[in-house]
């Protein structure tokens, strides 16, 4: 599949009134009785909220608190793009089964969203097979469809003629064709979204058997017709839907709502566009330092760099070289000696105390260089990465001094910081700081409570995205 010119492909697609769509989901969402549930695989699926809840863990009590919520949706943060296999299945058992008696002991009905990368990455068709498996083990539903949705705006993740598109500039990189595409444990090839279904379910989902949500029925707003098609679905078919921008999914939301009123049952699979369209949060103007920082120490902030996709790296160089920070290089290579890496994260994290103590903000990263043992020995690579991943959040748990705010860049890296480095349980959605990039102000049982936490996805961004949002955070 070719490169496409972003301009050249969007400028054939039709408008359409938006105020019009707006009034009819209006009217849909303010009758649907259902509560959003969305498992999340890294923190970053709330990029695109505000005002919502985040709970860290899936018990009883924090799947009891979301349905008690006036919020129409809140988010579990399973981390499960960093579990095995194994793993992923007991946890999204042990969520679907307690989901499922809570919502009949609240008498809530519910829609499962597990919300995925927008460029394809993690456990699929893993995570949706146990979670349909585990309710309709539990309960009378039987799944008709499953939705998938990978449309990320603020990321520049479109989705066009059922191909998932990248952007990167003014060109539209086909998702099979980027490094995404290459990952060491959910790589794929295929851009087409029927062939990645596919590909991911071994031929048990043929491309053919797909239904397409095309632009054309979005853009002529054609609810009917939407709704007809998912009417149709059956033995858990695929839905592949187009979208480049909101207009789209609030088009197919209204149709989706509907459907649901005439007993269909969907899981759904997207990324983080559906999450706010279908939970009704309203659009919000990107976060102040006001209303960031609400506690100023006086101290300097720390910002945490574990991903290691290019863009990553292409925004630290950035940040490094503005000289807003002082920056310290984790050289986690040195895990291979144990004597030498206890002493490398006792010498990252005292002179990280040290420089935020002066008031001065700090970015620490693990070195550049990936830790290659060579040839088949990818299981000692995963668990010396765990080591690593471990002491990273350490240094987090371990901090004498308060800093001002907290960045963490990369979905596994944000996830360790917020849940083990800062123990948190439950956060509130802030908003965000910039498109995509999401700050949750943590709650009281937090080792630093009401602290601006920003998420930072590896792959959010432009090379400067990263030194602008220490920039709003440092006042300048």
């Amino acid at each position: 599949m070719q490169t496409q010119n972003a301009s050249e492909l969007l400028a054939n697609i039709p408008s359409i009134d938006r105020d019009m769509v707006q009034t009819k989901l209006t009217d849909e969402l303010t009758n649907s009785p259902y509560k959003i549930v969305v498992l999340d695989d890294d923190p970053t699926g709330i990029q695109t909220v505000h005002g919502v809840s985040v709970y860290t863990d899936w018990t009883t009590n924090s799947i009891q608190a979301g349905f008690r919520e006036e919020n129409k949706i809140f988010f579990l943060l399973t981390n499960s793009r960093g579990f095995t296999s194994a793993e992923t299945i007991t946890a999204h058992t042990e969520i679907a089964e307690r989901v499922q008696a809570i919502s009949e002991e609240e008498g809530v009905p519910y829609v499962l969203i597990s919300r995925g990368d927008s460029t394809l990455r993690g456990h699929y068709p893993l995570e949706t097979v146990t979670l349909k498996n585990a309710i309709e083990a539990a309960s009378t539903t039987t799944f008709d469809g499953e939705v998938i949705m990978p449309f990320f705006k603020e990321g520049g993740r479109l989705t066009i003629e059922n191909v998932h598109y990248v952007q990167y500039g003014e060109n539209l990189v086909p998702a099979g064709e980027t490094e995404f595409a290459k990952d060491r444990t959910f790589g794929f090839q295929a851009s087409h979204l029927g062939e990645w279904v596919e590909e991911k379910t071994k031929g048990e989902f043929k491309k053919d058997d797909s239904i397409y949500i095309t632009l054309e029925t979005l853009r002529a707003g054609d609810v009917e017709a939407i709704k007809n098609q998912l009417l149709s679905a059956k033995g858990f078919q695929k839905i592949i839907v187009n979208a480049v921008d909101y207009v789209d999914v609030e088009v197919f939301v209204t149709a989706f709502l509907q459907t649901l009123k005439e007993g269909k049952h969907f899981l759904c699979r997207s990324a983080s566009a559906l999450t706010k369209v279908i939970g009704g949060v309203s659009d919000k103007a990107l976060l102040t330092r006001d209303e960031l920082i609400t506690e100023d120490t006086g101290h300097g902030g720390l910002i945490v760099v574990g991903s290691h996709v290019q863009k990553t790296t292409e925004q630290l160089n950035h940040l490094i070289e503005s000289h807003l920070v002082e920056a310290i290089e984790f050289d986690v290579h040195l895990v291979l000696n144990e004597e030498k890496f206890v002493h490398e994260i006792e010498r990252v994290r005292t002179s990280i105390e040290e420089l935020i103590s002066a008031g001065k903000s700090v970015v620490y990263y693990t070195r550049r260089e990936r830790l290659d043992l060579g040839e088949n020995r990818q299981e000692e690579e995963l668990q010396l990465a765990i080591k690593i991943s471990d002491a990273v959040t350490s240094i987090v748990s371990d901090l004498t001094v308060r800093p001002n705010y907290i960045i963490a860049k990369g979905g596994i890296t944000s996830s360790s910081v917020g849940t083990t480095g800062l123990s948190v349980k439950r956060a509130d959605v802030a908003g965000q700081i910039k498109p995509g990039i999401p700050v949750w102000k943590t709650g009281a049982e937090s080792k630093f409570p009401g602290c601006a936490y920003i998420v930072f996805p590896g792959n959010v961004g432009q090379a400067e995205t990263l030194k602008e949002a220490v920039e709003v955070l440092e006042g300048k």
